[in-house]
């Protein structure tokens, strides 16, 4: 099968190349940049030049393709509501040139979907609104409606030594602040996976998605943000700290609207019907074994 995979040089993208060529598949890998397009030669995949803003790019990649991954996002906070109107366009446009057709589309969501309890695939996507406007699952599920084969695989923290998701600005954060902090008791949890576990669990998804189905690439499902600020806290060797949450706005920034939610996820669905084993370290051995922690 030959895939389009946007985001194939990011952190995730990069270990979903190999994973998908290494199971005989030929990779089609969008790039910006010339390390980009090099790196991906030297995978062994395929270049499509361009980004999310090259709508034409994204029309090409689609159309030279058996499927598509959409991995990519731009993670810019200060202009978060501007990178989610350029995820969904992005998502119109290749579900337009796969429209009709029974080409699998993955696109790239997020948990947190339940409150009080743990989220399964079941649940519906949480409502877009003005402090998170990001509606990449609900584009993708409209398209289903119009003839897209498409699913949707909701990432938690995807982790290795390097990065963590939210984790990682989380870790800035307590360097800057000079404490690492949680908010109240601590005990609201983020599920989290490895990056490589995570990537296999693409393919999988390729191999065998069924459309308008939901996927939790989850292997932990909430690690309490005490144990993840404890992990911080000894690896940069700062106090540990508890504070209120009507402190979090100014103590997080932009991550105050999350440091505080219980994003409780199952995959017990996605682990049943794919055969999902994950089989990386845990989110708290992949901190405490960080390089730059301890730099």
């Amino acid at each position: 099968m030959r895939v389009f995979v946007t985001g194939a040089t990011g952190f995730i993208g990069s270990r979903i190349v190999p994973d998908l060529i290494g199971a005989g598949h030929h990779v089609l890998g969008l790039a910006r940049s010339d390390a980009g397009a090099q790196s991906l030669v030297a995978a062994g995949a395929q270049v499509q030049r361009g980004d999310l803003e090259n709508l034409e790019s994204l029309r090409s990649g689609a159309a030279a393709s058996d499927a598509v991954l959409h991995v990519a996002f731009r993670h810019d906070w200060t202009r978060f509501a501007e990178s989610c109107e350029l995820d969904k366009r992005a998502i119109e446009t290749i579900g337009a040139v796969l429209k009709s057709s029974s080409r699998p589309f993955i696109v790239s969501s997020g948990v947190g979907v339940a409150e009080g309890r743990a989220a399964t695939e079941d649940d519906p996507p949480f409502p877009s609104s003005p402090s998170f406007p990001r509606v990449s699952e609900a584009t993708a599920i409209a398209l289903v409606e119009d003839g897209v084969n498409a699913s949707v695989m909701r990432l938690p923290q995807v982790h290795d030594t390097e990065k963590q998701g939210l984790i990682t600005p989380l870790i800035a954060i307590a360097r800057t602040k000079g404490v690492s902090a949680y908010i109240g008791e601590g005990h609201n949890r983020w599920p989290a996976a490895h990056v490589t576990d995570v990537a296999r669990l693409y393919r999988l998804v390729l191999e065998k998605a069924t459309a308008g189905a939901r996927y939790h690439a989850v292997a932990e499902d909430g690690v309490p943000l005490k144990d993840i600020a404890t992990a911080i806290g000894r690896g940069l060797n700062v106090p540990i700290v508890s504070i209120a949450p009507e402190q979090a706005q100014e103590h997080f920034g932009f991550l105050g609207s999350f440091a505080g939610r219980d994003l409780r996820t199952s995959s017990v669905q996605t682990r049943a019907n794919l055969g999902w084993n994950p089989t990386g370290p845990d989110l708290l051995t992949d901190l405490r074994n960080m390089r730059y922690m301890h730099a």
